[in-house]
This record gives structure tokens, C-alpha cells and sequence, in this order.
């Protein structure tokens, strides 16, 4: 490589080095003015609620339940402490505090997180300001209610948690409020329900600048990782109009309210999600996402679900949540209502998937042939080989069509220069007689592009399979150097942090990257190789730049690439490296059959004017 080339690596490689470690200092921090508190403190118990709770708007169970909790409060048996209570669905295990009767563990059982050893946390990053399930009278930038609850287990899959609070409106006169929250769950479901029940001593409502109260989903899902490293994980926010679904990134120290309307949202990763689906949607205000940095330098990624504001005394909000995993067959059981124990339809939370957008159809196909192929060879990774030879074997007619396009235009250049020189000055007989050209040696010049953009599509669809698949996850190739197809292939871990190298590619040593690296670069020198004499000058360096810089900037972009995602590179490489060798021979002798000759090479010494004449 000469020294323009070798710069222009060096150049690139510094440029996306200073990318990762700079621009998320700079970019993406946008944060919320806070308003002012609203304060609220836990009221005297003494006073008679249980006949105010008799309200025709709630229902006799609510009633009865929240007349049997106040009684509790009565007796001024009120818990001095926080305890924890223990809900195991067979899916779930779940612990709730009585702080706020929020929810301060929900682990998924079966679903295993390597790093830890136990089972995928989603509610992570929970603190003494933030919990799961939290709710904040007022809007978003509200403080959650951080009380002591009295609780009953009703059966063992239902618990009531309730409190009563003396709470200021915006004019600051206390009004009384019996609060509730009913958590039902259902055996072996992902999904569950949470009733929030309010009962005021007037009919002054809740109403904090158009909003009554908050509910939050989980600070952070779990599994935790490492954000400057895992650049293949991500936490979206998602909001579905009833028509398709808004899916955010969500970047650091990022609060942002979601304008427009919206049935049910939540926040997702690629291969976990918790859901807030409102059973009336109209009651729903404008939802917040945040990704504020609160533990540890690990930014959250929480959506938080405004309720409208509303004057009378009780108000019963029902809301669905699914807490589960972001696959397929644990989701479509929610589309229809026979499937679920909930009788649950309607929502259509399958839009939550992570897909191809307008191209899911072929994602379709392409999943339905990798589970065919796995049915038969259980492993994953062997299965994804064999789709890819497949798929080679399918496209390889495209891309001998392609090149053979380019050598018909070759032998077209001749006359298509003759043509440009005699009509130089007539643009319209220029394009007619070029036409003519093409009719008669019947070539169509966008031959050549259509196999291109067909590729393009599968790569494409591929790409987001092969990175969001869930089945993939855990899914074991070759034990002990590619134990997960999720995540990056593993030859060595190094006990110590190496300055610099560390940070951006953790202390893992991949070989998986190194192998696609040196399949990219013999691809790009065999396709080199059907034009050895090059373009000189600029376009001869652009070249050498995609032959050996780029390569090195895919290192870079796929170190820490799932390992599934980079077996279907590289097979697809090795196989491209097959391919074309063929198609070098037989443009090679078709070449021979029309006389077109390789350009001659030039060489590299020589001055502006020789290079110029000895191409002539």
C-alpha cells in the first residue's frame, strides 16, 4: 500500500475512535425543568373512610377489598417498616415493597443472565426514587410516592396495597385521598393486571397541570450492559397509534414527552420488553421517555404513562402490562383472546416486534426457513450457515447477470463514445441514439442495478434477523468459543482492563471479527482482480481505500457484533469469494469471445502525462 492509502486508514480509524469516545459527551443530553412538588403526606387514620367507600363508582369487590384495608388502618396496625412480598407466577418471581406498594424485582425464570448467574432482572436500576410500577401524583417530573402501604394477599397470584394521604392541590388546600393498587396475575402468563383505585373525601379530583397521576414501567430492563461496549444492544421506546408503532433509541440523559396519541406504550431491548396497555386509552395523557443517568453512570430507559386529570370523587384504572420477552410466540398468545388466560385480544402488541419495517415480509420467509432448518439440525449456528448457502445458491443467477451487464457495457463503450462526441450539442438526439444503442445490442442499462437492490433487500432483512432473533439467545455453536449467538465469539478474557483498548472493545479477544476482516479484504483484491490495471490517479486510491480501509472499519463497527450476526458474514464472504472467482472465468472468456481486452496496467512512476498516453 502506498502512503496516501495507509493515511487514509489511520485517518478513518482515528475518526471512529474519537466517535465513540467523545460524541456521547457532547450529544443527546436534554433534560426536564422540574415544576414544583406536590406535597403529600400520610393523613391520620381515626377518621370513619369505610362508609365514604361505599361510592356507587367503585365496584362491590373494590369497595368491599378497600373497605377491609381501611379498617386494617383503623386499628392503627400501620407498618412501621418496609417489608417484601413474594409473587412467583411459574414464569415470574416477583417482589413488591410496601414502600409505595411498588415492585422491586420481577425476574424472568428461564430466561438466564450469564453475567449474574441467575435469571434476567427487569426491574433494574431500581433506587430510593425510582421503582417499578412507582406512581407520582402529578405529571412525569413528579417524585413517586415513597409512604408506607398497608397490603392483604388476597390468593396467592393477588395483592392489594392501599393508603390514605392528606395531598395540596396547586392552590395548596389538602384534600384527603384513599389510594389503591391491585396487582392479579395468572399462572405461567407474562402479562398481568394493575388496578389503580383513588377515592377522594370531595369531589375536587386530581388535576396537576392536566394530569392526575404517573405510572412508570421499570427504571432500566435487564439484562445489564455495558453501553459503551455493547453498541448491538439498545432500549427503544414504543408508542402504537392503533395503525403502526413509534420506536425512539432512547440516548443518554435524554427526557423527552411523546406528543402525539397513542393506545399503549412501553420500553423494549432486543430481546426484552415490559408493555402498559390502558384497558380505556382516552383516559391516557402524553407519555414521557427517560434515559436519565441515576445509577452508577447507567442511564435509564423508563417510559412513564400520564393519566388525565379528573374531577369527582373514585376514579378504577385498569391497566394490562406485559413484562416478558420481545419474541413471537410468547406475544401473538395476546392477539387472540381463546390463547390467554386473561381472554386478552385486540391490542395487536405483536407491532412491538423489532422487524424490517416494509421489508417483514421477507424477514417472515426468511425466520420460517431457519426454523424448518433447525427442526431438522438442531443448532442454530449450523442452520445459519446453511440458509446462507442457500440464499448464495438463489442469487448467484442475480450476480452473474450483474457482471455480465458490466462487460456488455464494456463492449458498448466504444460506440456510446463515438455517440457522446457527434451529438455533444444536441442533448435530445444524444439520448435517442444512446437508446437506439441499447434496443439494438438488447441491453438494459438498469439490468445491472435491479439483482443489486434484490441483494440489498435480503442483506438487509438478514442483518436484522440475525441481530434481534431471540432464539438466538443462549443458542450455543461451538462450546466454549461461541457459547451464544447473541453475543461476540470468545477465545480469550483478559483479567486486567488494557488502557484504552478496553473501553472500546471490553477485555474479550474475538476472532470472528479478524477472520470477516481478512474474507472482506480477499473479496475486494478478487474483484480487483477482474480490472488489475485500475483507474489511476484518485479513483485508484478510492479503491485501494475500499479494499483496505474499509475492512478495517467494519473491525471497529463488528468486534463485539453478535456472533450470529458475523457467521452469516463470513460464510457469506467465503462463499462471495467462491462466486466470484467462477464469474471471473467466465468473464474472462467472454471477453476473449468479444474481443475486449483487460485495461492494461499502469505503472505507478510515471508522470501525469505518460500514465495518460500509455492508457490511450
Amino acid at each position: 500500500m502506498d502512503k496516501n492509502t495507509i493515511w487514509a486508514i489511520v485517518l478513518s480509524t482515528l475518526v471512529i475512535v474519537a466517535s465513540y469516545l467523545l460524541l456521547p459527551r457532547f450529544f443527546g443530553k436534554k433534560t426536564a425543568e422540574a415544576p414544583a412538588a406536590v406535597e403529600i403526606t400520610a393523613e391520620d387514620t381515626q377518621t370513619n373512610q369505610t362508609e365514604i367507600l361505599t361510592d356507587t363508582m367503585f365496584d362491590e369487590e373494590t369497595t368491599a377489598l378497600l373497605s377491609e384495608a381501611e379498617e386494617v388502618e383503623e386499628e392503627n396496625v400501620v407498618p412501621a417498616q418496609e417489608e417484601k412480598i413474594t409473587i412467583n407466577t411459574g414464569v415470574a418471581e416477583v417482589i413488591f415493597t410496601t414502600k409505595g406498594g411498588d415492585i422491586v424485582s420481577y425476574k424472568l425464570v428461564g430466561h438466564n443472565d450469564k453475567d449474574t448467574n441467575d435469571f434476567v432482572q427487569l426491574s433494574d436500576s431500581i433506587s430510593e426514587t425510582n421503582r417499578t410500577c412507582a406512581l407520582a401524583i402529578g405529571g412525569a417530573e413528579s417524585k413517586i410516592i415513597n409512604e408506607i402501604f398497608n397490603y392483604e394477599k388476597l390468593d396467592a397470584n393477588t395483592i392489594l396495597f392501599k393508603k390514605t394521604f392528606s395531598i395540596k392541590d396547586s392552590n395548596g388546600k389538602a384534600h384527603s385521598y384513599t389510594i389503591g393498587k391491585k396487582y392479579s396475575f395468572k399462572p405461567n402468563e407474562y402479562m398481568f393486571k394493575l388496578d389503580v383505585m383513588i377515592h377522594g373525601t370531595d369531589a375536587a379530583g386530581l388535576n396537576y397541570n392536566g394530569t392526575a397521576y404517573t405510572l412508570r414501567t421499570s427504571p432500566q430492563i435487564g439484562p445489564h450492559y455495558n453501553q459503551k461496549q455493547s453498541r448491538y444492544e439498545y432500549r427503544q421506546f414504543l408508542a402504537y397509534n392503533g395503525k403502526k408503532v413509534k420506536k425512539v433509541n432512547l440516548a443518554s440523559n435524554l427526557v423527552k414527552q411523546y406528543e402525539k396519541d397513542f393506545l399503549w406504550g412501553g420500553i423494549a431491548s432486543k430481546y426484552f420488553m415490559e408493555l402498559v396497555l390502558p384497558t380505556d386509552y382516552s383516559i391516557l395523557g402524553k407519555p414521557t421517555y427517560s434515559a436519565k443517568v441515576e445509577q452508577n453512570d447507567y442511564a435509564n430507559a423508563q417510559a412513564m404513562i400520564e393519566r388525565k386529570s379528573y374531577s369527582g370523587t373514585d376514579i378504577s384504572d385498569s391497566y394490562y402490562l406485559y413484562f416478558g420477552p420481545r419474541e413471537e410466540k410468547s406475544l401473538k398468545v395476546y392477539n387472540v383472546a381463546d390463547k390467554n388466560a386473561w381472554g386478552f385480544s385486540g391490542y395487536k402488541i405483536t407491532e412491538a416486534l423489532s422487524t424490517s419495517g416494509w421489508l417483514s415480509w421477507l424477514e417472515v420467509i426468511l425466520k420460517w426457513g431457519l426454523e424448518i432448518l433447525h427442526k431438522v439440525i438442531p443448532n442454530w449456528g449450523v442452520c445459519i450457515i446453511i440458509i446462507t448457502i442457500i440464499l448464495k445458491m438463489l442469487m448467484f443467477p442475480l450476480s452473474k447477470k450483474q457482471s455480465m451487464g458490466s462487460l456488455k457495457m464494456q463492449e458498448l463503450q466504444p460506440k456510446l463514445q463515438a455517440i457522446q462526441k457527434k451529438y455533444a450539442g444536441d442533448q435530445q438526439k444524444l439520448q435517442q441514439e444512446t437508446s437506439k444503442l441499447y434496443q439494438e445490442a438488447g441491453y438494459n442499462p438498469a439490468s445491472g442495478c435491479l439483482p443489486m437492490l434484490f441483494q440489498f433487500l435480503v442483506i438487509f432483512a438478514m442483518y436484522n434477523l440475525f441481530n434481534n432473533y431471540f432464539e438466538f439467545r443462549g443458542a450455543m455453536f461451538i462450546p466454549k468459543w461461541i457459547p451464544d449467538l447473541s453475543e461476540g465469539d470468545v477465545v480469550y478474557t483478559f483479567e486486567k482492563s488494557i488502557p484504552l483498548i478496553s473501553n472500546l472493545f471490553g477485555n474479550t479477544l474475538r476472532v470472528l471479527p479478524i477472520i470477516y476482516v481478512a474474507s472482506q479484504i480477499l473479496s475486494g483484491k478478487l474483484t480487483q482482480s477482474m480490472n488489475p490495471g485500475g483507474a489511476g490517479g484518485q479513483s485508484e486510491k478510492t479503491m485501494k481505500f475500499m479494499t483496505y480501509g474499509m475492512p478495517f472499519m467494519f473491525f471497529f463497527i463488528f468486534y463485539n457484533a453478535p456472533s450470529g450476526l458475523l457467521l452469516y458474514w463470513l460464510t457469506s464472504n467465503i462463499l462471495q469469494l467462491g462466486q466470484q472467482a467462477i464469474i471471473n472465468k467466465m468473464m474472462a472468456k467472454k471477453r476473449a469471445e468479444v474481443g475486449i481486452e483487460k485495461t492494461p496496467k499502469v505503472p505507478k512512476n510515471l508522470p501525469p502525462k505518460a500514465k495518460a498516453k500509455q492508457k490511450k
